[in-house]
């Protein structure tokens, strides 16, 4: 976690009412945003870099491995049977990489919803 150092006190005097309250706005948001605030549910807290790690993936469909081919029998165009398995092992291979997706994106979810 990264360590952020406190925001000072605003001086009592020597400021113009504007400035005080443009300034004290400013320290209370960064206070929130950095958790030093004391705010007991930490809603308001920026989720930073270190704070959210998703599990790296390697993609299984890479390329398309089927490429249409097959027969015409008496005049009806049939696939054959070696591309209508490259076909179906695309279609599990994406199916795979949809689901590391999905895994990723509702790890990463639920890591920005704290």
């Amino acid at each position: 976690m990264p360590r952020f150092t406190a925001v000072p006190a605003l001086p009592p005097s020597g400021l113009e009412a504007a400035q005080y309250q443009l300034l004290s706005a400013m320290k209370e948001n960064v206070e929130l945003l950095t958790g030093t605030r004391g705010e007991l549910d930490g809603a308001s807290r920026a989720i930073t870099r270190d704070a959210v790690s998703v599990p790296a993936a390697t993609a299984q469909f890479t390329s398309l491995s089927a490429r249409g081919s097959g027969y015409t029998v008496s005049g009806v165009q049939l696939v054959s049977l070696s591309d209508y398995q490259n076909l179906l092992r695309d279609v599990q291979n994406l199916a795979a990489d949809v689901n590391t997706l999905r895994t990723a994106l509702n790890a990463l979810l639920q890591q920005l919803g704290r």
